[in-house]
């Protein structure tokens, strides 16, 4: 019987949903999962049919971080190893270190998202949990480190001090600290991150593509700039919005009282 793969990929109209799919070991990255990671997010990043894409996981997790007990006892010469050994950047494509696609991403978490899921999380633009889901960047508990970019990102996203301690404590931050710290935006029941996430999807993909994506853009690029500089970057991303055939059809929508229909253009 042939092994499932690693990540799915389904499309439920303009929303990409990427499913992590090893259950049996709470979808701890392996090599075949990681290197699916990086194909799905260069098929979101290709489609223009694709405005928005949800992360979730198989089986009530989302992400336990890497297979300490492949890293144990070392990993099998197999194909997906053959493919790290021709691209030593994939895994960072994979983990979304690197480089991230320009449409939005929301993760919907339940159950573990602990060291590597953590990493990941940082990555995305929402983020939606389930009331029991637990958090951490667990790696310094194991004599690693959190390659992921944790030690650059989470002190942007979330106080300094408490980054600080998450990253050196390791510690299990449960779903009501991580929403109060700013890691997460929604804690749902649990069993129903991933509907709420695909809701926020439609809102967004209702919206048109080419002002989600410059807004996104703008938004990420920012973070870090004086108000100056951003305000600058703003208008050079922004203005050219305006002059699109997307921004006609929106005004004449609304003129005519319709929904509007979205061209990308």
């Amino acid at each position: 019987m042939a092994e499932e793969p690693h990540l799915l990929f389904e499309r439920q109209g303009h929303v990409a949903v990427v499913t992590l799919n090893r259950p049996a070991v709470k979808n701890a990255l392996s090599m075949q999962m990681i290197a699916r990671m990086a194909e799905a997010w260069q098929e979101i990043e290709r489609d223009p049919e694709i405005r928005v894409a949800v992360v979730t996981g198989a089986g009530g997790n989302f992400c336990a971080g890497m297979d300490l007990k492949a890293f144990a006892g070392g990993f099998e010469e197999d194909e997906w190893q053959a493919r790290f050994a021709a691209d030593p950047d994939l895994h960072w494509k994979g983990l979304l270190r690197h480089a991230k696609p320009a449409k939005p991403l929301i993760a919907a978490v339940e159950g573990y998202a602990v060291a590597g899921g953590t990493e990941i999380l940082q990555a995305h633009d929402l983020r939606v949990a389930g009331e029991s889901a637990v958090f951490g960047i667990t790696e310094v508990r194991r004599g690693l480190f959190p390659l992921g970019g944790s030690t650059v990102r989470l002190s942007r996203q979330i106080p300094y001090t408490l980054a600080a301690e998450y990253l050196l404590t390791g510690r299990h931050i449960p779903a009501a600290e991580a929403r109060a710290a700013g890691l997460i935006g929604h804690v749902v029941p649990d069993g129903t991150a991933l509907d709420r996430a695909l809701e926020l999807a439609a809102e967004i993909a209702a919206n048109a593509p080419l002002s989600v994506q410059a807004v996104l853009q703008s938004l990420r690029a920012t973070r870090e700039m004086t108000e100056a500089d951003g305000l600058a970057y703003e208008l050079e991303v922004g203005f050219p919005i305006i002059g699109t055939e997307d921004a006609k059809e929106g005004a004449t929508a609304f003129k005519e009282k319709r929904d509007p229909v979205w061209q990308g253009r």
